[in-house]
């Protein structure tokens, strides 16, 4: 299991007083001001959260020292991660951090290896479950629902994917 944990995203910036867009992956959007400082991926810059408040689909936060539009606008697309002890222990059995799907088995119903799993991602519409094939080739962005990923199974290190039935078009 990883060690840190992505909790958000800065996006544009909003405003001209350094007050950026932020993505949280929390289940409590809001919960991502409460866990403290939080970095950059390689741990080279922290952030503190002075205010947050929720808007449309994302949050809109001021961040300590981004006192300008340009500051924040550099920040644009910066991910930002915690220690994962600093999030709530998880106590129910069907949940988990995407984090802890990656590097698992994906198989099909019947067993068969798929491939592996490298990310979870979500561009708007919808969590995406992203598999390197073990055949090679490009990898595979499925649906990450409970019909196409129907089995999590952490303990196994594996999940269950069953891929869309693809439609032929019909000659009118």
């Amino acid at each position: 299991m990883a060690d840190r944990i992505r909790v958000a995203r800065i996006g544009a910036a909003h405003g001209i007083r350094g007050e950026v867009k932020l993505w949280s992956f929390t289940e409590d959007p809001m919960a991502v001001a409460h866990y403290g400082p939080l970095e950059t991926e390689d741990g080279a810059r922290r952030f503190e959260i002075e205010a947050a408040r929720p808007a449309k689909d994302h949050l809109v936060a001021r961040l300590k020292g981004v006192g300008d539009r340009d500051a924040a606008s550099s920040l644009r697309n910066t991910d930002l991660f915690v220690p994962r002890d600093r999030l709530p222990p998880i106590e129910e059995a069907d949940t988990f951090y995407h984090t802890d799907l990656v590097g698992l088995a994906a198989v099909s119903e019947d067993g068969n290896v798929l491939g592996t799993v490298i990310a979870i991602h979500n561009f708007g519409a919808g969590d995406l479950i992203e598999i390197a094939p073990t055949a090679g080739g490009e990898p595979l962005l499925l649906p990450f629902t409970e019909a196409t990923v129907p089995t999590i199974d952490l303990k196994a290190g594996r999940v269950v994917v069953v891929p869309p039935v693809e439609i032929e078009a019909k000659e009118d």
